[in-house]
Order: structure tokens, then C-alpha cells, then sequence
């Protein structure tokens, strides 16, 4: 066929083949078990050897592709057929890792998911959220003020502050009466972020969905704590999941990343049915395309190899956890800890009910339970006491991150939430004491150790002190 002959259509035509053949490919791996979706994702082995046999997902460093003809072009750039266009817009590398992301928040759900990556949590937040604020004279969102630090100032300063959205605070995320009565009508969505960060608030996620949805109102979950190795909000009823994929996914702390994944037909009042239908897709070819928030090729290369190992990985990370929840709630030292695994906190029964490592059952048949890996304690003595311990981890890395193989902690009050300010702070009930702590794959008798010879250390000062 010449290149004149090779019009529009014919690269319609040939984008609708394409279309279909991922589309099998996709079904297929989504009956394959959830380890394997993660380390095969729809790189096939037809794929390799259109890379040079390349058995591993090459990196499209590019920022642009060729065409073949201005047809082809014009076909491209009307969507008629998969095409990357632009790199700001999507990308081949990009694409490997939002199939895997979308099939694991998808995992054993009948519904197709779609996902988008961003350059960041914040900018997965964002874009998650801004499209229905449009014209949002007299709207209303009702958010768990429980949540990351960040999250509470893009709603507080960015919205509120900005363009004079009403935020509606919930103080109590197990409350299901007090979410209820924060929405009506005019109630963009609802925001919940379960696990919540570091407070390890938990939602009842179901729950909330059915009675969001009965009034048409979208349920957007942040479930980065969680990640869809123990918990998947889409299947649970929410319309929209974001995460910082820097975290667990991500856990050789390597980049910043962030993800929003959705299934189709989203429930909205404000939406339109367009949107609607898919509205990851339309995040990424309209309002992504104008705010730039793409993330760059090699930092979706290492995402993709994190992932690969996300379950197990995920698997030992919260084992250590629940040991080191347990160690730190038997020291006089400690007054409180927070960890959904520990029959004391108060959404445990929650958690017991959602958060299930996936493809692991008991002898029974039945689903294991993991909890995650970050917990949060409250330090005997005040903020300068909490300050003391953290001056004294000698394994325990202190920084302003979570999700590491390496075990990290700090103290959110001057750190990740100092921005709330007081007020907010209050608000999300977030005292000066409290340390937030992320386990890693080290072994679990060091990290302990580690956790004891601290506590000792601030025991011996107070003592010379009071000498």
C-alpha cells in the first residue's frame, strides 16, 4: 500500500486491530494471579522480540514519536489509534506500569480499571480532584481530616483559601453518621484516606460508598498505606483511588511518583457523562496534557521494577510491623500505639474486614489478614522527649518518607505536617509526642533492638538529669 493510499481511515482502521489485541491480552493476564500480573503485566513475549528479544521492558527515553505520515499523525492526535504522541501526555514506559497499577487495584474485579501515573502523590491529588471543582461557587467537600499533611493543605490553602471551596471536616473516619451529615447537594465528592497517615485512622469504605452513591456523590480513597497488595477501595465501592507511589510500590526509594486509578462509570452529579464513563483516560488526555504532570520515563522504569515484588514484599514489611507494634505496647515508655492490627485500636474490626494480602489463605481457605507496615506511638514525656528518642536510632533512618525496605521514622508534628499549622494539627488530633514509624525488610529483631537501645538511652538521660 503507498503512503497516499494510507489515509485516515486506514489508520483507524488498523488502531481498531491494536485496540483488540490489547484488549485480549489484558483479559487474559487478568485471570492470571496477582504476583504474576506484577512482574508480567501486558509486556508479552510477541513484545519482546519487537524490542530485540528484550525480555524486560525497555525505557522509551524519547520525548516525542515519528509518523509515518501526516495521516498517521492526524489519526494519532484524534485518538483514533494507540499512540503515544507526546511524552508529556503518555508515554510506552509509562503505559507498562499503568496496566500493571490498573490491573492490581482491578484485581478479581469484573469491572475494567484505567490508570494514569503523575510526578507525584500531591500531583495524583490534584488531578484527581480538580475535575470537579469547575465552577464550584457554593460546593462542598467532605474530607477525613485525618489525612497527610500535604493533602490537608492543597484542600485548606489551595481550595478553600484559593478559590473559596467549603472543606468539611471529619474528625471521627469510623463515624459513618458524620460523614452523612457533612454531604448534600452540593457535595463534590467525598475524601478518605484509609489507612490515614500517621494517625492509622481507618474508613469503612463500603460503607461510605453506598451512602455517597445513593445521593450521587464520588468516592475518591487514598490507599498508598494499604497499596492493592492488601486492600483494593474499587472493589469495595469507591470510584477513584489515588496513591503516592513513591511509597510501597516504589519501596527502593529511588523516585517520586504518584498514581489515580478509577473504574468506568464513576458516580457523579457534577460530572459529565463523558467523564464519567472514563475518567482516568480523560484525566490524562485533557486536564494532565494542560497541567503537565507527567512523570518522566526512567522514573516509571524504576517503579515498574518495584513492583515486580510489591505483594511479598508488602507481606514481610507488615509481619515486622505487627511485632514491632507489639514490642512498643509493652514498654511503660510508650503511652499509646496505633497499628490496625493491634485488637486496641479502634478500627481494627475495620481492617480486619478490609485489608487481606491478596492470593494468601489460612488452612481454612480464609484470607490472611496483614495490616500494613507503618505504625505511629505516642512517647511518654512530652514533644522533647519524642525528639530524644528519635535523636537515638542508630538503624532507624530519620526522614520525611514511608514505604522504604529500610525502616524510617519521624516525628509529622515538625516535619510532614508542620504546614497544618496549630490549628489543623488540632484538628487531625496529631500531638507533639507522637513518632511516625515505617517498618522495613530489615530483620525484625535488629529494628526492635534498635528501638530498645533508644529507649533505654532517653532512660539513662532523664535519670542523670533528675540526679
Amino acid at each position: 500500500m503507498t503512503m497516499i493510499e494510507k489515509n485516515v481511515q486506514y489508520y483507524a482502521e488498523k488502531g481498531k486491530q491494536l485496540v483488540e489485541r490489547v484488549e485480549k491480552k489484558r483479559e487474559n493476564m487478568r485471570k492470571k494471579k496477582f504476583d504474576t500480573i506484577a512482574v508480567h503485566g501486558l509486556y508479552s513475549l510477541e513484545d519482546a522480540l519487537e524490542n530485540n528479544g528484550s525480555i524486560i521492558e525497555p525505557i522509551y527515553m524519547s520525548s516525542a514519536q515519528q509518523y509515518e505520515n501526516s495521516n498517521h499523525l492526524e489519526a494519532a492526535q484524534e485518538q483514533q489509534i494507540p499512540s503515544w504522541i507526546y511524552t508529556r501526555i503518555t508515554n510506552p514506559t509509562l503505559t507498562y506500569v499503568e496496566e500493571i497499577i490498573a490491573m492490581l487495584e482491578g484485581y478479581k474485579l469484573s469491572e475494567k480499571t484505567s490508570a494514569v501515573l503523575t510526578s507525584s502523590g500531591m500531583a495524583a491529588v490534584f488531578m484527581a480532584t480538580n475535575p470537579f471543582l469547575a465552577n464550584c461557587e457554593g460546593a462542598n467537600i467532605v474530607v477525613d481530616a485525618r489525612c497527610y499533611g500535604g493533602t490537608f493543605t492543597i484542600f485548606n490553602e489551595r481550595y478553600k483559601g484559593e478559590r473559596g471551596l467549603e472543606i468539611r471536616w471529619v474528625k471521627d473516619s469510623l463515624d459513618l453518621n458524620e460523614w452523612e451529615e457533612k454531604m448534600d447537594e452540593n457535595t463534590r465528592f467525598v475524601y478518605a484516606e484509609t489507612p490515614a497517615n500517621p494517625s492509622l485512622n481507618l474508613t469503612d469504605v463500603k460503607a461510605l460508598s453506598e451512602i455517597a452513591h445513593k445521593k450521587g456523590i464520588a468516592v475518591i480513597v487514598d490507599s498508598t498505606l494499604a497499596t492493592p497488595a492488601l486492600f483494593r477501595p474499587l472493589e469495595h465501592g469507591a470510584d477513584i483511588v489515588v496513591h503516592s507511589v513513591s511509597k510501597a510500590m516504589a519501596a527502593s526509594g529511588s523516585v517520586i511518583a504518584g498514581a489515580i486509578i478509577s473504574k468506568n462509570d464513576i458516580v457523579s452529579n457534577f460530572l459529565s457523562e463523558e467523564i464519567k464513563k472514563d475518567f482516568v483516560t480523560y484525566v490524562k488526555f485533557n486536564p494532565m496534557r494542560d497541567h503537565g504532570t507527567a512523570l518522566s520515563p526512567i522514573s516509571a522504569f524504576f517503579v515498574l521494577n518495584d513492583l515486580r515484588s510489591l505483594r511479598s514484599r508488602v507481606d514481610l514489611m507488615s509481619d515486622n510491623a505487627m511485632k514491632v507494634a507489639e514490642f512498643l505496647n509493652s514498654l511503660d515508655q510508650v503511652e499509646c500505639v496505633s497499628y490496625p492490627g493491634l485488637e486496641s485500636h479502634p478500627g481494627h474490626s475495620v481492617a480486619k474486614s478490609l485489608m487481606k494480602l491478596a492470593d494468601n489463605e489460612d488452612e481454612n481457605g480464609e484470607e490472611i489478614n496483614r495490616y500494613g507496615y507503618l505504625l505511629s506511638f505516642n512517647v511518654k514525656g512530652g514533644h522533647q522527649a519524642a525528639r530524644d528518642l528519635l535523636d537515638q536510632f542508630k538503624i532507624i533512618w530519620t526522614a520525611t518518607d514511608l514505604g522504604r525496605v529500610k525502616s524510617v521514622a519521624t516525628i509529622p508534628t515538625i516535619s510532614t505536617h508542620r504546614q497544618q499549622g496549630d490549628e489543623g494539627r488540632k484538628l487531625a488530633s496529631l500531638p507533639s509526642n507522637l513518632i511516625r514509624l515505617s517498618i522495613g525488610i530489615e530483620d525484625v529483631e535488629d529494628i526492635i533492638e534498635d528501638l530498645n537501645q533508644a529507649f533505654k538511652a532517653i532512660q539513662t538521660k532523664s535519670q542523670v538529669q533528675h540526679q
